[in-house]
């Protein structure tokens, strides 16, 4: 069963006088027939907890700095309309108990934990954002990750990978960046895309009439993302493209040793780790083997399209980039902020070519 979460916060001028703050609210609780608990915080103020009908649970503290907090948690299916005159019965009178000493109140939407449809996902810098989700249109555990396609009234369909946003069907401008933002003439080219499962990435390609596309992929969206790909992962092979269902690291290696080449390498595998300790993070590893494979298939000529993460982690991406002065082959960078609709965060995509 799911749990509704109400929060109400007052941050103060000054600290509450406790007494008068207890005494103001204790009526309010007792015409809820709640049952208070108070609790010993050695002196850090005041905090008591409350027992309601339905299972109502709630914390009052007075923090001794001038912070009162409320939290109220309902079970799903409680009487919303008693639920909201609680609320709205504590707001009014804390508002006049504090009147002149409120520098802002705070009454958020009730978070909504254990519910059948997972609406919260974080931010790649750790901010908690709630989805309009309203589906779980698929749902799968591969041998690679944990695939997750959720229903945005918004967005569309999300595609989510390990629990991680990766891209929605409103998401045309992260497609649009990672092949150079419209930049490239791809016409007669030879193109290899890692990754890009969500086929949105080879759906755009394909259109610029290349000469031949190769995609190292593993499957999972063609059902349930067809606002992204249109029909191209219908078939794994078309007229300028085909479609590996394979590990990309020993198809690059034998490419490699083949000396087989291409004009343009994207890269959508993975964004680059919000940890800054590489020794500590397998994901660097893997991100500098495909980077360096990555550039011994590249022509002299060539680009390399990847994305970066959010522009928040400063620390992080500039690891990236010192990453790319230390490749087997030197080479230089450019980098492009895009604001992509459904991450609510800006991102960084990075070009890389041999010097």
């Amino acid at each position: 069963m799911a749990v509704r979460h109400y929060t109400l916060d007052f941050k103060l001028s000054a600290p509450a006088d406790i007494p008068a703050t207890v005494r103001g609210v204790q009526p309010i609780f007792q015409e809820q027939e709640m049952t208070e608990t108070l609790h010993d915080t050695e002196g850090h103020g005041y905090l008591a907890t409350f027992i309601g009908k339905n299972g109502r649970f709630a914390v009052l503290r007075v923090h001794s700095h001038g912070l009162v907090t409320f939290d109220l948690q309902c079970c799903e299916g409680d009487d919303a309309t008693q639920v909201d005159n609680l609320l709205n019965a504590l707001e009014k009178k804390m508002k006049t108990l504090f009147h002149g000493n409120i520098k802002r109140s705070k009454r958020l939407p009730a978070l909504r934990r254990g519910d059948k449809v997972d609406c919260y996902w974080p931010t790649a810098d750790g901010r908690l954002v709630e989805y309009d989700i309203d589906e779980v249109v698929y749902e799968e555990d591969s041998v690679y990750q944990n695939i997750k396609i959720l229903h945005s009234r918004q967005f569309g369909n999300i595609l989510i990978l390990n629990g991680d946003v990766n891209l929605a069907e409103s998401d045309l401008a992260y497609t649009q960046a990672i092949m150079g933002s419209g930049k490239e003439s791809y016409a007669g080219k030879e193109v290899l895309i890692l990754g890009g499962g969500d086929g949105g990435i080879l759906c755009e390609v394909v259109k610029l009439k290349p000469k031949m596309i190769t995609m190292l992929v593993i499957d999972g969206c063609r059902k349930h993302m067809r606002k992204t790909c249109g029909n191209v992962l219908d078939n794994l092979k078309g007229d300028c493209y085909e479609v590996l269902v394979e590990d990309c690291v020993p198809v690059l290696k034998k490419f490699a040793q083949e000396g087989r080449t291409f004009d343009y390498v994207i890269n959508d595998l993975t964004a680059v780790p919000i940890s800054t300790a590489p020794e500590e993070d397998s994901t660097w590893e893997f991100l500098r083997l495909i980077l360096d494979l990555s550039i011994k298939v590249l022509r002299s000529t060539g680009k390399y399209f990847t994305q970066g993460n959010c522009a928040n982690l400063t620390e992080a991406l500039s690891q990236y980039e010192e990453l790319l002065g230390r490749l087997s082959c030197p080479v230089d960078f450019s980098k492009e902020l895009v604001c992509v609709p459904s991450y609510m965060e800006l991102w960084v995509f990075y070009t890389v070519w041999k010097k």
